[in-house]
């Protein structure tokens, strides 16, 4: 197979959840324990970075990913989903997995796949850290796909676990109660391993402080620890932050190169992990200042409150659950706008009321369906949208959908993509 076969056969033969939905979902770790086995224990050969949470953990593994890289270590990078590639999952030093690589795993392993029947989710965690191990890289920072406990990243084995808040999203196989649903993502707290949580959240506090003391790690919660006062936005390109650290400055002025307001407080997360890591992985201030000035180039990352035009200013952001629609709106609200455009579109397993009771009356929305089975048909959101008094035209396409909202808009208009990460793949 070449490599359009073999992603093929990944996405088409195989379950996949982001896909597919609930049929998708497997609830135990047994097949990425015998996965594991089969590719000789590649876990075992690197130390990894873990980090799980609702909201930010795609945001906080690429900071720490772009840090580490400027301090020189050989860091690999797995996240979920991808955008435009798959090989945007699996990265060394931001460089996407070879093509070849790719076609050669799937080849020397497909017919033990097909046997064991692995999902597309666990058999590309074990090819990232097969991958991991084969390259000898110094260090993996890995983000959960969903939840943590029975995740199969959940196998790693980390120097240093991360979970960057808790909120509402996957309840149909996390939980339906912020302390079910933090339960899951405590999950990876491992025996000795030390612990940072991002948000102290009184809901969910005593679920960590529990978990890590039970299995005798130490925790730390970074807001408690640190926290950033955004100071401006200098250009379309950087924001620019004070951290402080128990009152005092600890880094001054740090120009942090994504632009969405919600990386305040990833930021703090991030910076708090790399202060726990410096022992084991040590960087200095200028790592610090650089990795998180060029966070988007040296890793790669994509989506989060993404310019793509202007005139209109054209933003995507890929926030799809209630936290994260409710910072966009937050932001979009701050912004000098005429009139504002929503391209809007979900997957329909979300339960859309608590988005939907977020998003402005007063904005033009263009409705769509992501080309993904899980998509919702686009009249049906606009059904769903009206009983809010939101008001558009249904488009057969994202990307129709936001041809239309660019010819529309005005030069002083804003146009904004969002609602699921794959209608912002698609219009990327």
């Amino acid at each position: 197979m070449n490599y359009s076969d073999t992603l093929a056969w990944m996405f088409n033969q195989l379950p996949m959840y982001q896909r597919l939905g609930a049929s998708a979902y497997k609830a135990d770790l047994n097949n990425t324990i015998q996965l594991l086995d089969l590719l000789n224990q590649p876990q075992k050969s690197f130390r990894a970075i873990h980090i799980a949470g609702t909201n930010g953990k795609g945001s906080v593994s690429h900071m720490i990913a772009a840090v580490l890289q400027e301090a020189g270590y050989k860091t690999g990078l797995y996240t979920s989903p991808h955008l435009k590639d798959f090989r945007e999952r699996i990265r060394i030093n931001g460089v996407m997995i070879p093509e070849e690589k790719v076609v050669e795993f799937i080849a020397v392993n497909k017919s033990e796949f097909e046997r064991m029947k692995l999902s597309f989710f666990e058999m590309t965690v074990g090819m990232a850290f097969r991958y991991f191990a084969d390259e000898q890289v110094d260090l993996a920072v890995i983000e959960t796909g969903m939840g943590g406990r029975l995740d199969s990243t959940n196998l790693a084995e980390p120097v240093l676990s991360v979970i960057t808040n808790i909120g509402y999203d996957h309840t149909q196989f996390l939980g339906d109660t912020l302390p079910k649903i933090a339960a899951e993502k405590a999950g990876i707290i491992k025996p000795g391993v030390p612990v940072i949580i991002g948000e102290t959240q009184t809901e969910v506090k005593a679920v960590f402080e529990e978990e890590a003391h039970k299995v005798g790690s130490p925790w730390v919660f970074a807001d408690e620890m640190f926290e950033a006062k955004r100071i401006r936005q200098e250009t379309v390109m950087y924001q620019q932050f004070d951290i402080w650290k128990n009152s005092e400055i600890y880094y001054e002025a740090l120009k942090l190169s994504l632009l969405g307001l919600y990386q305040q407080m990833n930021l703090v997360t991030a910076v708090c992990a790399l202060d726990q890591l410096k022992t084991v992985f040590p960087w200095t201030e200028r790592n610090l200042w650089h990795g998180m000035a060029q966070v988007s180039k040296l890793t790669g990352l994509k989506g989060r409150w993404q310019v793509i035009g202007r005139m209109p200013l054209c933003v995507v952001d890929t926030g799809h659950n209630e936290a994260g629609i409710r910072q966009n709106m937050m932001q979009l609200s701050q912004l000098p706008c005429k009139q504002l455009h929503i391209v809007l579109g979900v997957v329909n397993d979300k339960i859309m009321d608590g988005i939907l009771q977020l998003l402005p009356s007063s904005a033009q929305y263009y409705f769509c369906r992501p080309d993904i089975p899980r998509g919702l048909d686009a009249e049906l959101l606009s059904e769903q949208a009206f009983k809010f008094g939101l008001r558009g035209e249904v488009y057969r396409s994202v990307s129709d959908a936001y041809r239309h909202a660019r010819e529309i808009a005005g030069s002083s208009d804003i146009v904004f993509v969002g609602g699921s990460t794959f209608v912002v793949a698609e219009v990327l």
